[in-house]
């Protein structure tokens, strides 16, 4: 399975924020949408950062309750890591796994198309083994 099939049940909706918009308005925006990161963008909707859940608890962690005001440019992280729909099921649960990340963004052609999580991953390969499960109990019935 393929980060494409992924994308095909789950859809490539990105929830995306500029470097500008407060860490408030950010965990809002994981809040309203049950997400746990949001892409940080800018022109032409290039990736700049992520924010995620783990980015929040440390900016509290840094700043105080003082960082809800502070920019999401100011606890961001800048090295986001992408996989491209091409991408296996196991080669982004190796990279999510080495790099201790849960969200990939998905990027075709330079062009963002929607984002991966954890979740999704566990998900699909949940279905994968039950599909798997049913097929050998049909080979040994039959």
């Amino acid at each position: 399975m393929s980060v494409a099939s992924i994308l095909k049940v789950k859809g490539g909706e990105v929830v995306t924020a500029s470097a500008e918009a407060t860490v408030g308005e950010i965990a809002g925006l994981l809040g309203r949408h049950r997400i746990g990161a949001v892409l940080i963008t800018g022109p032409g909707d290039a990736i700049e950062g992520i924010v995620s859940e783990r980015d929040i608890v440390a900016g509290v962690a840094s700043f105080g309750a003082d960082v809800l005001g502070r920019s999401a440019g100011e606890i961001m992280t800048r090295d986001v890591h992408v996989c491209d729909s091409d991408a296996s099921i196991y080669e982004i649960m190796n990279v999510m796994t080495e790099q201790r990340i849960r969200h990939l963004p998905v990027v075709v052609e330079g062009k963002l198309s929607g984002i991966i999580s954890i979740g999704d991953v566990v998900k699909q390969r949940i279905a994968e083994v039950e599909f798997e499960a049913d097929a050998m109990k049909r080979y040994i019935s039959s």
